[in-house]
This record gives structure tokens, C-alpha cells and sequence, in this order.
């Protein structure tokens, strides 16, 4: 197998510099961006259910300002995510065989996927379940809602950030595996460790409650299953392309 070529260490630095330089270019246009949709998309947030439903109280001055500012952050960061990953893919790529670097060009693409995915099925599936559900108890309870905008916008990304990064798992695996960092059995092996991880994760990131927890542990644990089959399919892949690289 022929040798990769080794970049001198600083030639190395200098060259992750431009890449960092280039998403912080990136990340800022994407903010300006944000910051121009923000009033728009507030408008459809609260168009749809269960936002629809409420009335958005602001409790603090600066509330509106800081929903301003989240929704603008959450724009950049959906915008930003892929753009880092093929920047950082061009960085990367120097250490890696011609086959690799195919590889993981095509994942770039696939996380842009995965992501928006994620945010999707979080917002317009697991939030109305989790507030039904956070609504039914205060219900029984005979308790009054009046939630602050900042109240809701937390609940709803505390819930919608997290299944969009749980949507990248099935990406990163396959493309650890396909570069020789993870195999299926690794995967297998460390199962019962990884389904204690989704436990603790899930009672993070859900309202402080069994059911919520419970809505939220299935796609995560749906997305490691799946992580684990498609783990199978890029190893195939990773033999077959080794198979046909000249000896040495």
C-alpha cells in the first residue's frame, strides 16, 4: 500500500487555521441571515400547535430580544453544521486513501440530511406528544398554563436540538467504520453500555417525567439499531475497496 504524504506540522495548523477562519466566515453570515428570517419564523412557530394554542407572555425586557437572538443561533448552527463538515472533510482528507476520501465526501451531504430530519421529526412529532402529555398532568392537577415565550422556546428546543444530533448517529458511524475507526462488532460489544447512554441522554434532554423520557429513549434507541446495521454495510464496503488496492 502506498504511503500518504505527511504535512509538516505547522503546514498542518496554519491549514486547520484557514478551515476554523472559514466556519467562523460562515457562521457569521449565517447569524445575519438568522437574524433577518427570526421575525418570520417566530410568526410560523406560533401559527402552528400547540404554540398556536397559547399566548406568548414575555416576563423580562429583554425576553423578546433573547428569542430574537436564539432563533437567529439555532438558523446559523443548522446552516453552519454541513458547511463544517465539508470544510473540515478538505482538512482531514490529507491523511486519508483515495477510496476513504470518496467515502467521506459523501457523508457531508448525508449529515446535512440527517440533521434536518432530526429537527423535523422533533418538532412536528415528539414535541406535540411532550406537551400533550406536560398539559394533561397540569389538567388533572387543576393548575393554570401561562407560559412565558422564553418558557415554551426552551421546552421546544430542549426537545428538538437533541433528535436533530441523535439523527447524525447513523453518519457518524458509518463513517467511522468506513474509515477503520469503529467495526460492527465494537458496536455489538459495547450494546448494553450504549443503551445506558440513551437512558441518561434521554432524561436529559426530555421534561422531567417517565413518559417524555420513555417517547424520547425509542428513536434514540431506533437510531443506534440502525447505526449498528448500516455499521455492517460501509464494513462490507471499507473490505471490498481494500480488497482491490494494489499489494505492496
Amino acid at each position: 500500500m502506498n504511503k500518504l504524504p505527511i504535512m509538516p506540522l505547522l503546514t498542518h495548523i496554519a491549514e486547520l487555521r484557514k478551515q476554523l477562519i472559514a466556519i467562523l466566515i460562515i457562521f457569521a453570515i449565517s447569524l445575519i441571515g438568522g437574524l433577518a428570517a427570526a421575525p418570520y419564523l417566530l410568526d410560523y412557530l406560533k401559527s402552528r400547535p400547540p404554540a398556536s394554542e397559547l399566548e406568548w407572555n414575555v416576563f423580562s425586557p429583554f425576553d423578546g430580544v433573547r428569542m430574537y437572538m436564539n432563533i437567529a443561533m439555532v438558523v446559523a448552527a443548522t446552516v453552519t453544521i454541513p458547511s463544517a463538515l465539508y470544510l473540515l472533510w478538505g482538512f482531514v482528507k490529507q491523511g486519508l486513501h483515495a477510496h476513504e476520501r470518496s467515502a467521506a465526501l459523501r457523508y457531508v451531504p448525508y449529515s446535512a440530511v440527517g440533521l434536518l430530519l432530526g429537527l423535523a421529526f422533533g418538532y412536528f412529532v415528539l414535541l406535540p406528544i411532550s406537551y400533550s402529555f406536560v398539559s394533561d398532568i397540569s389538567a388533572k392537577l387543576n393548575l393554570v398554563e401561562t407560559y412565558g415565550a422564553t418558557q415554551y422556546f426552551s421546552f421546544m428546543m430542549n426537545i428538538v436540538l437533541p433528535m436533530g444530533a441523535a439523527f447524525e448517529l447513523p453518519i457518524v458511524v458509518m463513517f467511522l467504520t468506513r474509515i477503520g475507526l469503529l467495526t460492527p462488532e465494537r458496536l455489538r460489544k459495547s450494546r448494553r453500555y450504549a443503551y445506558l447512554v440513551l437512558v441518561i441522554v434521554s432524561n436529559l434532554i426530555s421534561p422531567p417525567d417517565f413518559v417524555s423520557s420513555f417517547i424520547i429513549l425509542l428513536p434514540l434507541s431506533a437510531l443506534f439499531e440502525l447505526s449498528v446495521l448500516l455499521s455492517h454495510s460501509a464494513f462490507r464496503k471499507r473490505e471490498a475497496a481494500q480488497a482491490e488496492l494494489p499489494a505492496v
